[in-house]
């Protein structure tokens, strides 16, 4: 296996930083948007200010997702486990003005070679519309 890198394209979000981190930074928010979160793909999630777990169709497992390392209005770092390979993720902001904040999506993870052809497309797609998703949050009303 070798180390895969998927980046997103970067997006635009009209607010500071601050705002952006103090969201994304705890994933108890993630209540705010459970409703959207497709029952038949997703099931029993558990949220915690750090860590989510949760079972995914497919996969069989509870997985669980933990936040890592954090660099306040910069990056947060995601860890995964249960899942069978290594994986992290992060989000990284750039405040350029405070109506104008950047996000970008990075993905590593050791995929097989084989699977890397199957999912690499799909993974970009992935993270291309979860940065466009994050750039229209309305973080002022949340924070």
């Amino acid at each position: 296996m070798s180390e895969s890198k998927y980046e997103s394209k970067v997006t635009s979000a009209p607010c500071p930083a601050e705002q952006i981190y103090r969201v994304l930074s705890n994933m108890e928010n993630l209540e705010r948007v459970r409703e959207f979160i497709p029952q038949d793909k997703i099931q029993e999630m558990e949220i915690e200010p750090d860590r989510v777990r949760l079972k995914v169709d497919g996969l069989g497992q509870k997985i669980t997702i933990a936040i890592v390392d954090r660099k306040e209005n910069d990056t947060i770092k995601f860890g995964a486990e249960g899942i069978p390979m290594d994986a992290n993720f992060w989000i990284q902001l750039k405040e350029l003005s405070p109506v104008d904040t950047r996000i970008k999506l990075t993905v590593k993870a050791d995929i097989p070679m084989m699977f890397r052809m199957m999912i690499g497309k799909k993974l970009q797609e992935g993270l291309d519309q979860a940065a466009d998703m994050l750039s229209q949050f309305p973080y002022g009303q949340w924070s």
